[in-house]
């Protein structure tokens, strides 16, 4: 049973995602399969909102017809900006991508976190088992999120490493201990030393130069993954399966973000299945 208050009993319960663009978004087919194959009559919708008229659709989104929203780029710190009400994860990030209305306030939450650790807890279970050391590519907003997920979860180190410097010490900074920032040059040193290893930087996505570094450093018993899903299997993931390490492609953190909003809505908690992720690789590979 949900904690969360059931949607209004007049009509059925409308959704939407929010971004600019929104038409690539993924989100509709998720939601949907969940709506059908549990016998919901709601709908969940896209919605394209330029920057400029974003902060007047959220403040009507009620009058729009909606009881929530999930909220993509580039609007995810203005989301934040205008909610009455955040929970811990969207004041920790400072982003907001789950939209709700609560006693007449925009509530909003960050999923992000939440969805990264879903997707290691069922593709690689036991990943944290005696905490140890976490290796973070990358600064960017999608890092901030893994840093506090592996936070949350006891790691005894995280290691940043990121090309521009300032970046990567402007966000262990905001994070504090146990986050450092490596050199690249010592990515390798690293490496050596990590019970995860996580891409949050768009190489290897689809259209960008692939993340090229030697995986030979990785102890045998390394986690690798990368939130990257277009491709579906990244060659860094291709790499780290050919050295036996266990892996996490990017469309679990898809799915399993997408699970605490869904449950707010509609008040049922939706299970990430292979059925559903068969459904959305296969949309993946039909755009090509």
């Amino acid at each position: 049973m949900s904690p969360f208050a059931p949607p209004p009993a007049s009509g059925k319960p409308r959704v939407c995602v929010i971004g600019w663009p929104v038409a690539h978004s993924r989100s509709p087919l998720i939601h949907g399969f969940w709506l059908k194959s549990l016998g919901i009559a709601g709908s969940y919708e896209l919605a394209a909102v330029a920057p400029t008229e974003f902060p007047d659709f959220v403040r009507a989104l009620e009058d729009h017809g909606f009881i929530g929203a999930n909220v993509t780029l580039p609007h995810k710190q203005t989301a934040f900006a205008l909610c009455d009400v955040t929970l811990p994860a969207a004041e920790r990030l400072k982003a907001v991508n789950t939209l709700w209305i609560e006693a007449g306030k925009l509530c909003g939450d960050n999923t992000d976190a939440a969805g990264f650790l879903g997707a290691l807890d069922q593709d690689a279970p036991g990943w944290d088992a005696g905490a140890g050391t976490a290796l973070v590519l990358g600064a960017g907003g999608a890092a901030r999120a893994i840093v506090h997920a592996l936070q949350s979860r006891g790691m005894t180190r995280i290691l940043l490493v990121n090309r521009t410097l300032a970046h990567a010490a402007k966000l262990a900074a905001d994070f504090g201990v146990p986050v450092e920032v490596v050199d690249y040059g010592d990515l390798p040193d690293a490496m050596a030393s990590a019970r995860v290893l996580v891409n949050t930087t768009s190489l290897g996505m689809k259209g960008q130069p692939p993340l090229a570094i030697d995986l030979a450093p990785l102890p045998p018993q390394a986690v690798v993954s990368d939130i990257v899903y277009v491709p579906l299997e990244t060659e860094l993931i291709k790499a780290a399966k050919a050295r036996g390490l266990k892996t996490v492609s990017g469309i679990g953190m898809l799915l399993h973000q997408a699970v605490p909003g869904f449950e707010r809505w509609f008040c049922i908690r939706p299970c990430v299945t292979a059925e559903l992720c068969r459904l959305v690789e296969a949309d993946i590979l039909a755009a090509g």
